[in-house]
């Protein structure tokens, strides 16, 4: 697989006009970004009581960029013979399944994915700009997002923590851990062919990959690079593998596909759109295909239950990872627990849901820290 090496990584971000600034030039050329609009370094600083020491250890932090960068790439992008595979480094979880445990193993995904997680994916909710574009306004643009001059940004500025702010204030897709994945399938769903209506950035394939039951995997979604780059990841693979690059509700549509898999897969595992949580690359994006919530509801979640029901052998489990979202950022609230699982109980038979531990930071409050592992079966 084609990764990105540090030194690869480093050089994207080489060359800024900081370099060569004094704390004049600094606080005379920068920009402070709110929003849609901007405002002069300068008079942003007079505005909100911002001292030339606070605005000098940022300047310090950009001018001295690469420390931060090593360990952001150390930490959340190197890949290498501990973290590449679960199996054989990790025994899998067998009761709480926790998404943050073995982190190191999110790595290759986001490494793969480098920019579509880190900064094509969108937030849904304004004034929440991605990780890589701050980055990038930051050092290469002078522009610097508002947020970064907030009391608790310069407070963790101060502390030497500059890496707190970034991770804390900005946007990164989120990621479901091939760790987590490859323990609900060795302790829960012990499926051997495997179908997934999303992709997750590859992670499901890797998870699934790592345990030795599965012999099948077949899935589909509507960002061209993620198919493409499953496809890459699954031909590195001794199983059977199909990849589609198209709508899962669009499936439900296909004869062929219809016909070559009924009744064919023991498991359907996902985790699907938070309906406008995040907004993702793509010209078929379930969102702004339908009209609304409720369209959304019908057209592409229903139509995507119906999909499973068909391909799933009986006693076929299904199981799905979801949480609500809304919060301050906006006054929209959706039930989706509860509004996706109505849908679902028309179809399957319940079983259970379990609790997914996962870390939430600011700029994911309006994601419920509860997410849920869902699970059905076909009857």
């Amino acid at each position: 697989m084609n990764l990105l090496d540090i030194d690869q990584f480093l050089k994207i971000f080489e060359g800024s006009p900081t370099d060569q600034y004094t704390l004049d030039d600094f606080i005379s050329n920068y920009k402070v970004v709110v929003g849609e609009k901007q405002h002069n370094l300068k008079d942003y600083m007079k505005t909100k009581s911002i001292s030339r020491e606070q605005i000098q250890l940022i300047l310090e932090n950009i001018k001295q960029r690469n420390k931060y960068l090593k360990r952001f790439y150390n930490m959340s992008l190197r890949v290498n013979a501990k973290n590449e595979h679960v199996h054989g480094n990790m025994e899998p979880m067998t009761t709480i399944f926790d998404n943050n445990k073995g982190v190191i193993f999110k790595n290759f995904i986001r490494n793969l994915h480098f920019w579509d997680i880190l900064q094509q994916t969108k937030s849904g909710f304004e004034n929440i700009p991605t990780f890589l574009n701050v980055l990038f306004d930051l050092y290469k643009n002078n522009k610097i997002d508002y947020k970064i001059l907030t009391p608790s940004a310069l407070h963790y500025i101060k502390n030497g923590r500059m890496g707190s702010v970034f991770s804390s204030f900005y946007f990164r897709a989120s990621i479901l851990n091939p760790y987590l994945i490859y323990s609900l399938n060795e302790h829960l769903l012990k499926g051997t062919k495997i179908f997934t209506p999303t992709l997750g950035w590859s992670s499901y394939a890797k998870g699934f990959m790592e345990s030795t039951k599965v012999i099948e995997y077949v899935g589909t979604d509507v960002i061209p690079q993620v198919c493409k780059k499953t496809e890459q990841l699954l031909n590195t693979q001794n199983i059977k593998s199909k990849i589609f690059c198209k709508p899962s509700e669009d499936l439900f549509k296909s004869k062929s596909f219809l016909k070559q898999y009924k009744n064919h897969f023991d498991v359907v595992f996902f985790s699907p759109p938070y309906y406008k949580l995040e907004l993702y690359n793509s010209d078929n994006q379930s969102t702004s295909r339908y009209k609304d919530y409720d369209d959304w509801l019908k057209s592409y979640w229903e139509t995507t239950i119906k999909l499973c029901l068909h391909v799933l052998e009986k006693n076929g489990k299904l199981c799905y990872i979801l949480s609500g979202y809304g919060s301050q950022n906006t006054t929209q609230k959706y039930d989706l627990i509860e509004d996706m699982n109505t849908i679902t109980k028309k179809y399957f038979e319940f079983d259970e849901i379990r609790p997914m531990q996962n870390k939430n930071v600011h700029s994911t409050k309006h994601r419920e820290t509860g997410e849920q592992i869902i699970l059905f079966h076909k009857t």
